[in-house]
Formats: structure tokens, sequence, C-alpha cells
């Protein structure tokens, strides 16, 4: 039980307001909220009419909550289900290799979202179109690859979607791209018979359905309504004075200015009998209308393209804004009265049929959820996007054929992006931001999970069987060493090109103490042991590659042993100045530091990558963020310290190692000192950094990792102790 808490307490800590916020929005308004659908949906509820604007989805899971319980019943159901994809989505996370803490973030927007919470207690589909969503996701990822059984099975699950909310038809896409890359599927008849289960167990639900509707309608599709999306679309931006319109397609044209049109009114204008005036005897409506959409396509495209992109771009909005043309958004907001959808006689006929009790409002309830959630209870719409960017970043991961987080941040992301999209051409509406709720920060907690996992586990104590290897060869060779006090230790990955500079520019005498090289050569292929050697350094050679921290640290431990007072440290490709040297030895040696640091910010700078100059800048605010004082440079390689804090610092990381180690040592209360040095471009060979982005993550993962470590559960450690 401890161990389940420990590791789920922060989940466990979202949960309580999560859980009282649900209960506040329940008794605030009872039975429950009925927006304009709400009605279509209780309408339809026995005959489940298929020639209704909506399919029958929602009342297909309606029906048998109302036969249980009221309207009141249904919300409550409707709640708990929230909280239980919230869950979800954390199970999800975690079982695809993401830490809890990543996991429990991912949930927050389903958890505590005001808008999620009001559409919650409304009688509409969101909440079963969420859950659908997240089951995809579960079918498709949960239990490794999926085989054409549980692609059929996904294929079943959207469709129902797609009969909850018609827009679920485009994740069709992304789901058929899944089926057929995913694992390099594609190469092989069983990837495509998975894709092919997946589209045959689509059809298996909207092919009936459409023939359902024919049959009532008279046409085939998936509503009765013909639909007037694209005429809303077109007719909110048609430029009426110059278009090239048929005599009998001008009714059509909107009299009202362009920036005054709703696009929702003209989507919905066929409900109007009137609509849109006078036609020619037996004119078919809707293919007229269809063709004035044509027109305005044809003469207007970059028109219709740039409102439809205008209104994708709002659902990334910091805060939550309207035009004065959108969807009003105080339709999703919680209000002090009883939203007035319909009739106050209609409304209390269905409250009462189902609750017996007539729709009422709690103020003071009502009053704390509003104030909440227009005083931030909401994710900020860049947050969203934040998540759907680190999704498609996996893309540049380099992983195996199917690494499940990375295969799922490019489902999720693609799938949440097609769905605001798809929303978007239709019409803009904060209604529709709710399934990416659930689809971005999923895609970003594995996105985030893809591109800091390290591409190396992380270190073994020290000293591991590599480790071991190498001193015990190093002692082989030179069994009475005794290094100066001063010792310089470069970490060096093939840099035969470069390393021969270096030490020959590398002082003998510094401070009036003998200076010794001592080069860890981390699993090379080349001559650089050999040319090292030549120039005088003493050349401990680790059997394999493991990454500049490791063999930095296995340099720290063999200085140490050896006798080395200080320990330096430097560069194999030239990018520091040698010359430098007293000046950072200095501080050390006279007892007023205990670790120094040389800092490009505060010296001089040659730069060649922007990303790694804007780089350099980020990370030093995150450090000075986390460990509460100024620090300019994290990653400047030329550093002095006494090489019993050296290796005092549990280093863990085989890459990144300059960001832990400085926040081990400031961790551990060490006087830390920057000093101006140079940074010269690198003057041989190429980096051992991978891509600009993977590079950046990992290395934010491995500075709030080591802060959580040091700062958080050792100082949490200490004081227990200290308590005891």
């Amino acid at each position: 039980m401890t161990a389940f808490l420990r590791r789920h307490w922060l989940l466990l800590l979202l949960l309580v307001p999560a859980i009282a916020l649900r209960v506040l929005t329940w008794l605030a308004y009872r039975p429950a909220l009925l927006y304009i659908d709400s009605f279509r949906y209780i309408d339809n509820l026995h005959a489940l009419r298929a020639d209704q604007l909506d399919p029958i989805g929602y009342d297909l899971v309606l029906r048998p909550l109302l036969a249980v319980g009221g309207l009141a019943w249904v919300t409550a159901a409707q709640h708990v289900g929230g909280l239980l994809v919230a869950v979800g989505i954390y199970g999800l996370v975690l079982r695809l290799g993401g830490r809890p803490w990543v996991a429990a973030l991912a949930a927050v927007p389903v958890l505590l979202d005001a808008y999620q919470l009001q559409i919650e207690q409304n009688i509409m589909s969101e909440v079963v179109f969420e859950a659908v969503l997240l089951g995809l996701l579960w079918l498709l990822l949960g239990w490794g690859t999926p085989g054409w059984k549980r692609a059929g099975a996904a294929g079943l699950l959207l469709g129902f979607g797609v009969l909850t909310r018609l827009v679920g038809i485009s994740v069709g896409l992304p789901l058929l791209l899944f089926l057929v890359v995913a694992g390099g599927a594609w190469r092989h008849w069983a990837g495509w018979r998975r894709a092919g289960a997946g589209v045959l167990g689509l059809l298996v639900v909207l092919v009936p359905y459409s023939a359902r509707v024919h049959s009532e309608t008279g046409k085939w599709g998936l509503t009765g309504p013909s639909g007037n999306m694209l005429y809303g679309r077109t007719a909110a931006v048609a430029d009426c004075a110059n278009l090239h319109l048929a005599p009998e397609l001008q009714v059509f044209c909107p009299t009202e200015p362009r920036e005054t049109r709703l696009v929702d009114n003209y989507t919905h204008a066929d409900l109007d009998p009137n609509w849109p005036g006078p036609l020619p005897p037996g004119a078919d409506k809707a293919a007229l209308a269809h063709e004035f959409a044509s027109d305005v396509l044809k003469e207007q495209p970059g028109d219709v393209a740039e409102a439809i992109l205008k209104d994708f771009s709002k659902s990334f909005a910091w805060t939550r804004e309207q035009d004065p043309t959108d969807v009003p958004l105080d339709r999703w907001q919680f209000q002090l009265t009883y939203p007035q959808w319909a009739d106050q006689s209609l409304i209390d006929l269905v409250t009462q049929q189902n609750d017996g009790v007539v729709a009422s409002v709690d103020q003071p309830l009502a009053k704390f959820l509003r104030d909440y959630q227009l005083g931030g209870g909401y994710v900020p719409g860049a947050v969203l996007g934040i998540g759907a960017l680190l999704g498609l970043l996996t893309v540049f991961r380099r992983k195996k054929p199917l690494d499940r987080a990375r295969a799922g941040a490019l489902l999720a992301a693609s799938s949440g992006l097609i769905l605001l999209f798809a929303s978007a051409v239709f019409q803009f509406s904060w209604r529709y931001q709710i399934p990416a709720l659930v689809l971005l920060p999923v895609a970003g907690a594995l996105g985030f999970t893809t591109l800091t996992s390290a591409s190396r586990k992380r270190l073994a104590a020290f000293p591991d069987d590599v480790d071991s290897g190498a001193l015990d060869d190093f002692r082989g060779r030179h069994p009475e060493l005794e290094l100066a006090p001063l010792t310089v230790v470069i970490a060096a990955y093939n840099e035969a090109d470069g390393i021969g500079e270096v030490l020959e520019k590398m002082p003998d005498e510094c401070l009036g103490m003998r200076v010794d090289v001592l080069v860890v050569v981390d699993g090379g292929t080349d001559d650089t042991a050999a040319i090292a050697e030549e120039h005088g350094a003493y050349v401990c050679v680790a059997p394999r590659n493991r990454g500049q921290g490791a063999a930095l640290r296995l340099g720290y431990h063999l200085a140490a042993d050896a006798g080395a007072d200080y320990i330096v440290t430097t560069d194999a490709d030239g990018q520091y100045d040698n010359s430098e040297l007293e000046a950072l030895v200095r501080p050390v040696v006279d007892g007023t530091a205990d670790f120094v640091t040389g800092s490009r910010r505060l010296g001089h700078e040659e730069a060649d990558s922007r990303v790694r100059w804007l780089g350099v800048r980020v990370f030093a605010v995150l450090a000075s963020v986390l460990t509460g004082r100024r620090i300019t440079d994290t990653s400047f390689g030329f550093r002095a310290m006494r090489a019993d804090l050296a290796c005092s610092v549990p280093l863990n990381e085989p890459q990144y190692q300059s960001s832990e180690l400085m926040l081990g040592v400031t961790a551990r209360g060490a006087r830390v000192v920057e000093l101006p040095m140079s940074m010269r471009l690198r003057k041989a060979g190429k980096s051992k950094k991978g891509g600009s982005v993977v590079y950046g993550a990992n290395y934010a993962r491995v500075m709030t990792g080591t802060w959580w470590r040091g700062y958080v559960l050792r100082r949490g450690r200490t004081r227990a102790g200290r308590a005891g």
C-alpha cells in the first residue's frame, strides 16, 4: 500500500479537487443542463430514428441510463465517466513508459478543466466520445502490437464514435495510417490484413447505418438532413458583389456584411422552411446551396482556406476569447441562471418527466464554479499546442521498429489535430476543443517520454563492470602511479584529429603545481589513445562506448584515487583556451570556491548554431529557477573542482553530465563560481551530440531529475533523519 501511494501520490492528490468540483457542478445545476442538442437526443430516445440531425450513438448510451434513473443520474454517470477517462489517460501513459508525474499531468485537463466539467453536466455526447477516443488508444497501444482482431475492434469502436459525433470520421485517417505503418507493417501481409480488419470494422457499423438512413430518407448518409456545412462555411466569406453567380443562386448570397456573418446561422439555415427565399418551381434547395458553395470555392479559395485556418488556430490561443462571428463562448460557461435553450415550459416538462423536479440553479455554487472557470480554471490552448508539437517531434526520433510511446504520441497528436481541423472546416466553437483534452495531453506526455528517454540506460553505481575493467587495465600499466595535485581529465571518443593540439597547449605547471593529464578513451575506434600517450598524457581505455558522462565519472574517481587534489575538465576538440587554466583553478586552490566553471556568456562565445545558442540561455534560466541562484552557463566543459567533491556527487547519466554535475554540487551546498571564459568553435571532428530537439529534451530531463533527487528527495530524507 505504501509503495502504491508513493508511486501514484500525484494522481491521488489531483483526484481530490477533481471529485470535489464535479460534486459541486452536479449540485449547482439540477437535474442537468439542457442544450439545444439535448432536446433532440431526448426526443429521439425511444424511436431511435435515423432521419435526425445527429446519429443515434449517444441515444444508445442515454437510453439505458435514463431507464435506471433520471437526468441527474445521467450527469452523475458522465462525471464518473470523466474521472475514469482521466484515470485511463494516466494508466495509458504509465503503460507506455511515462513517469508517474508525467502521466498525472496528462490527466489534469480532463480532471480539472472547467469547460470539461460544464460539458459533463450537459445532456451531450462529448464524454462518450472522449471515452471512445481513449478506448481506441488503449486498443491500439495498450497491449503491444495490435493484431487483426484488435484492429477490427478498434474499427468497430470508431464506427460507434462516428455515430456519437460525426466529426469522428476524420480519425479514420490516422487510424488507418497507424495500422498500415506502425512497426513497418506495410512490408508484410499481416500488416495489410490488420489494416483491412480495421477498415472492415468501421464499415460494419457505418454501412448498415447509412442503409437505414437511406430507407428512412431516400438518400445515403449518416444523418437525415442533407447537411449545410459547405454552404455555411462559404456563405460566411462570400464576396457577393464580385461573384459570378447564376440568377437562381443570387438568393443564397447573404445580405449581411461579411464581418458580421455567423457561420453557425448559415450552417443550420436549412432548418428554416423560409430559407433562402423564393426559388424557381421544382428547384432542389439543397442542390442549389451546394452549387452556390462550389462557385464560392472556385472563385474565393483563398478566403475559404484563410477562414478555416484562422478558426483552426483559435484552438491554440492562450486565453478563451471569441470573435463576433464565433459561436458564443458563454454557451460553454457556467451561468448564474439556468440557460434557456428552449421555452421554459419545455425545459420544465423534460425535467419533471425524468426527475420529478423543475430545472434550478444553486447560485452560490454556480458563482463559485463560474469564478473558477473565468479565473483561469481551464487548459490554455497553447498548452494543448505544445502537447501536439511534442507528439509530432517524435517523428525525428529513431527508435526500434514499434516503440509504443512514440507510436502513441504520433497517433494521439495526429488524431487530435485532425479532429480540431475537421471541426474548423465546419465552424469554430470552443465545444469542439473538448476531445483535444484527451488526445493532445496524451500526445505531449508520450512525446516528452520519447524525446527524453535516454538512448542509453542510466549508469550503475561506480564502479560498474566497464569501470572495473578499465581500472584494472590502467593499474596494470601504471601500478605505482601518483598523479599530480592538479590533474586535467579529458573524456575522448574518436578525437584523434584534435586531441594532439589540445595536449600540446596544456601547461606543465599551474600555480606552482605540476599538471598531469588523464585522458579517458570512451571505447573509441581510432588512434585517440595512442596520440594522447605520445603527447605525455596518461590514458585509461573503457572497453566500450557509454558516453561522456560515464567517461568523466571514471576519470574523477581514477584521478582522486591516484592522488589528485584538484580536478580540471576540458574537451578534446580544442574549444577551450588552455591559457585560462590558471584563472580557472585559482579560486579552488585559494579556498574561495569549491567548484569553478567558465561561462561563455560572461566571456567570449563563437556559435555556429542558433538553436544551441538559444539552448544555452534557456537552460541557464531553468537552472537558475531550480537552484535559486544565478547561473549563466550550465554546459561549459572547462571546469575546476576539488577532487573529493567530484567523487561525492552521484553521477548516473551516461550523457548530459555537465548539468547533472552542476546541479549536484549546488544541491550539496558547494560554493560555485562562474568566470568569464572563451568558447571557440570545434577545431576538429564532429559533435557527438544528437539532434537539437532530442538533445535539448534530454538535457532538460536530466536537469529536472537531478534537481528532484538533490533538492527534494535528498533534503527530505535529511530532514526525516534529523527528526528521527
